[in-house]
């Protein structure tokens, strides 16, 4: 028979939350919705100086953030997530700046399509958001690690070198990711050189409207040009591009890019997995293929197909995945030739394009695929 202390020893411990609002009141509100069994608010605060602070001394298990980004919402985040890396749920106003705000690292919104603010279903829906939030693994923001670094904007963005040629070594890196994916593909971009041999295709789950602001972000990160794939389109070496939402991007003869419809009943759109296998059929072992945080195995075939056809494959290690779901998939089919953190991961990228890189000489015809 179980005793009501056996129950008691059972209950989870209540979720320690920092609010971080636009004014007192508004503060004030947030914290009295949450009121009640499973809650605690540590701290309510109305600045990233201030957000930044109550987070290392409180170490939440979660954030809720409603601070415009006018007011420093979006540097409260990126301080958050570079200082003390904690789940941050973007809420009211701040929501309408979803995605700049999910791109700094923030992991969930609660928007209008969840409740209307004024109802008991939104209390509800804020709840499911901050408990789910909490069990999220999160990383170190990019932004912040190299500010830590004392590296200045223009450096990271620009390089004066131009790319050098790979002519039958590794002629394309291809990167796969989801949920967690921003922020991880910010830190692998951001430490790339400007002179790489390759160009870099990044297909990432992304609903349509959310990803040419994300390359946008990545641009001002990355010391390489990155650019939407257009259809048609070479893909030219020292240059990122970031696959559209809507279709899938293929990689064919030629390093020209194929947009595809997607096939029926694809749930992820763009598919890192049609990408994969069209770079394993065009590029056989002269490819690069990376699969990064994300839920479901959406790559993990693709992955394998890459690896089973000569090229060097990397899949990202659970403890810096936020879901390790697409690389542990991955794994399970023996298509990660090397598994590395997340931190690890752009110096193999560039070891394996210059260990595989040969001299510039007159290719025979055909005997260099894409």
């Amino acid at each position: 028979m179980t005793t009501p202390s056996q129950h008691a020893g059972t209950v989870a411990p209540a979720l320690v939350v920092v609010v971080v609002a636009d004014s007192q009141v508004r503060a004030r509100h947030l914290r009295r919705l949450l009121a009640g069994p499973g809650f605690v608010v540590a701290a309510e605060v109305c600045s990233a100086d201030d957000a930044e602070a109550a987070v290392v001394r409180h170490s939440p298990d979660v954030v809720l953030l409603d601070l415009d980004p006018d007011t420093g919402g979006i540097e409260a985040i990126e301080r958050i997530m570079g200082t003390l890396p904690t789940p941050i749920v973007v809420c009211g106003d701040a929501a309408l700046h979803a995605r700049d705000a999910l791109a700094a690292g923030a992991v969930d919104v609660v928007g209008a399509l969840d409740a209307l603010p004024s109802s008991p279903q939104y209390v509800t829906a804020l709840r499911r958001h901050l408990k789910v939030a909490s069990r999220v693994r999160v990383i170190t923001h990019p932004r912040n690690r190299l500010r830590a670094r004392g590296v200045p904007a223009a450096a990271v963005h620009g390089s004066d070198a131009g790319p050098a040629v790979s002519d039958f070594g590794v002629r394309v890196v291809v990167i796969g990711a989801s949920t967690g994916g921003p922020p991880a593909l910010a830190m692998i971009l951001a430490e790339l050189p400007g002179d790489l041999a390759v160009p870099v295709l990044v297909v990432q789950h992304m609903a349509d409207g959310f990803v040419e602001s994300l390359a946008s972000w990545l641009d001002g990160l990355s010391r390489l040009p990155v650019v939407m794939a257009q259809d048609g389109e070479r893909l030219e070496a020292g240059s990122v591009y970031v696959a559209p939402a809507g279709k899938n991007t293929l990689l064919g003869r030629g390093m020209r890019v194929e947009l595809r419809d997607p096939e029926p009943g694809q749930f992820h759109v763009p598919g890192v997995d049609a990408t994969f296998r069209s770079i394993a059929e065009s590029c056989r072992s002269h490819a690069v293929g990376v699969l990064l945080t994300g839920m479901g195995r959406d790559g993990a075939e693709g992955l394998r197909r890459m690896h089973n056809a000569g090229a060097h494959t990397i899949g990202q290690d659970e403890p810096t995945s936020v879901v390790w779901g697409m690389p542990a998939a991955a794994q399970a089919l023996g298509a990660v030739e090397t598994e590395l953190a997340l931190p690890d991961i752009a110096a193999a990228i560039v070891v394996a394009v210059r260990r595989h890189a040969q001299p510039q000489s007159t290719p025979v015809p055909g005997s260099v695929p894409c």
